[in-house]
């Protein structure tokens, strides 16, 4: 991989941001341009983690190589834990094909779920299509911000946050449950992919015992920086993941936004903690040869 950015005469970029998205899932900026848009903000790495899919690595690795970006391998996927939902970033997948063909089932659970929105939305008196939903994700992996931007076009929302808060949120009536695997499942596909169990964003809803309790299903590393933390949940999550043996990780989860708490490197995600990742990733191989 490609090492840090920038102009040759200039300091090193110390910054990195490991959480993104790109057309290939629900973000609007293709993979190679995901990665120009790191480099113009002076990141030296970022971590492709599209939805449910790897289809965009090659392409941003390509584009990273290139400019000279480092694009770390990942992936998003949502898991349940004791009936919860959580997020979960595969980070390093040195061998992301061997997650392919389960990704691709669990896109298509995203297609079957898009349509049973569509339905539920047309029994509610929206006449939003099928067609106009995979028409806004294009060759991405479908999912809710697709159906609210055809809500947006159709005229039947006035933005996105409306199309949540009337139909789509969590307890909204075209809220549908997606299909979920558990936590170890999920890291356990990581694992097999070469990769790092991240837990995405956990914000104030982890508790040190919660924590401990993933650290023994197979979890790596806490997102300790994410736009949705507080400067209080930082510091309670980082000191945390110190003391239980894991790795930090951080990112801005970007979806495209070009200013605000979600742009691109906002969260000063320092390069540390990268190499601390990569260090847990030649321990753990190191382990299984």
């Amino acid at each position: 991989m490609s090492g840090e950015g920038g102009n040759p005469g200039a300091p090193p970029a110390r910054f990195v941001d490991l959480h993104m998205h790109s057309t290939a899932s629900d973000g609007v900026a293709a993979p190679a341009d995901v990665v120009a848009a790191a480099h113009n903000a002076g990141l030296s790495a970022i971590a492709l983690t599209d939805h449910d899919t790897v289809d965009g690595i090659a392409e941003a690795q390509a584009a990273g190589n290139a400019i000279g970006v480092r694009v770390v391998a990942g992936v998003e996927l949502s898991a349940v834990d004791d009936g919860d939902e959580i997020h979960v970033l595969g980070l390093h997948l040195t061998h992301p094909e061997h997650i392919a063909a389960a990704l691709t089932e669990l896109k298509e659970a995203r297609r079957d779920r898009a349509r049973i929105t569509v339905e539920k939305l047309n029994s509610l008196g929206i006449p939003v299509t099928l067609d106009a939903v995979f028409a806004a994700a294009g060759d991405g992996a479908v999912g809710r911000p697709h159906i609210a931007k055809a809500l947006v076009a159709g005229g039947w929302a006035r933005d996105f946050r409306d199309a949540f808060d009337k139909w789509l949120g969590n307890g909204r009536p075209a809220c549908i449950e997606k299909r979920t695997v558990t936590f170890e499942e999920a890291a356990r596909l990581i694992h097999d992919a070469g990769g790092l169990a991240v837990y995405a964003h956990p914000g104030g809803g982890a508790s040190r015992a919660d924590l401990e309790e993933l650290a023994s299903l197979g979890l790596d590393s806490v997102e300790v920086r994410h736009p949705s933390h507080t400067a209080d949940e930082i510091v309670r999550l980082g000191a945390l993941t110190d003391e239980l043996g894991l790795v930090p990780s951080g990112g801005s989860d970007w979806h495209g936004a070009p200013e605000g708490y979600r742009a691109l490197g906002s969260m000063k995600v320092s390069i540390d903690w990268l190499a601390r990742q990569d260090e847990r990733v030649r321990r753990r191989a190191e382990q299984l040869t």
